[in-house]
């Protein structure tokens, strides 16, 4: 039998009979064509509570400059905090703006999927509530759409946040040793593409995005990273906070381990290892203000995985 990695290669290059959009095989034509100049772009924005962040991201939508044609559209997943009423007071403000009622599936994947049924774009950006896009954020989507099926863009960690000035990062690359992947606050892809791997998993509360990302390329479509798509990133500020959302990130690996170890996903467990010794070693620092945000990030993360690993029923430290 070969290598799960050496196939996971195969699937990628075509040779298991995978093709890539815009690249035509033997009897076949391009899906669509490889330039997207023109196409209509959705921006889909899921909101649950979205209160009081909500106008800032869409302040910075409504001040895109991007030369396509493009639309927003709000998937409300069961606000009641005002969100759906602020959301609203926006559509005499921006071009093809509305808010849609995406509360029949509690979740982020569930919202984004109902956005992507009321859009009406061949190109698909999504972003995240609580952020805030860059002027050109739109643009640079677009640009890099036209190489590319699926484009993860970056993240500036520092604007929104208390921390120092710092260039813009990718937030997720290679998870698990695997494929490329982004988050869904900062990623756009072709229509068709979404459409043939039935979009985000919504059986999965965190992690759709990156499972999204290697089911599109597990089926031969192209990714690529967006440098110049930033979008500022608003994390979470107190010890709880910033616990309880890494314990939630935790919990994803397992379970994106358990559907991906067959073609190639793994486990670090010397980084495991130094990673909960770095915790034992660490525990004076909760004295520190400045690094318990640090201690609880990386323990929320690994306790997280600890409790993935016992409900998926596989060990994922």
């Amino acid at each position: 039998m070969e290598p799960n990695r050496s196939r996971a290669k195969r699937i990628l290059t075509g040779e298991m009979g995978a093709t890539r959009v815009g690249i035509s095989s033997v009897g076949k034509e391009p899906a669509m064509p490889d330039s997207v100049v023109g196409l209509l772009i959705s921006v889909i924005l899921p909101v649950r509570n979205g209160m009081p962040w909500l106008d800032v991201q869409l302040r910075a939508l409504a001040d895109q400059q991007c030369e396509e044609p493009w639309e927003v559209v709000v998937a409300d997943n069961g606000s009641n905090d005002g969100s759906t009423e602020l959301a609203q007071t926006w559509a005499d403000r921006i071009d093809g703006f509305r808010v849609v009622d995406a509360s029949l599936v509690r979740g982020a994947p569930g919202a984004r999927n109902s956005g992507v049924r009321a859009a009406k774009g061949d190109l698909l950006a999504f972003c995240d509530a609580d952020d805030a896009v860059d002027k050109d954020w739109l643009a640079h989507c677009v640009a890099a759409l036209d190489h590319a099926d699926v484009v993860a863009g970056v993240f500036d960690f520092w604007s929104l946040n208390a921390g120092p000035e710092s260039p813009p990062t990718a937030a997720a690359t290679h998870q698990l040793g695997f494929l490329p992947a982004g988050l869904a606050a900062n990623i756009a892809v072709r229509r068709i593409a979404f459409e043939e791997v039935s979009g985000f998993a919504e059986d999965l509360p965190i992690g759709e995005d990156i499972d999204l990302c290697w089911r599109l390329q597990l089926r031969g479509f192209r990714f690529a990273i967006a440098p110049e798509a930033i979008v500022a990133k608003r994390e979470r500020s107190t010890f709880t906070e910033v616990f309880r959302q890494t314990a939630a990130y935790g919990r994803c690996g397992p379970v994106l381990y358990r559907r991906y170890r067959a073609v190639g996903a793994h486990r670090d467990l010397v980084g495991a290892c130094k990673a909960w010794v770095w915790l034992a070693l660490s525990i004076p620092s909760l004295l520190n203000d400045e690094r318990r945000n640090q201690w609880a990030r990386t323990a929320g993360v690994r306790l997280g995985r600890l409790a993935g690993s016992v409900k998926e029923g596989v060990f994922f430290p």
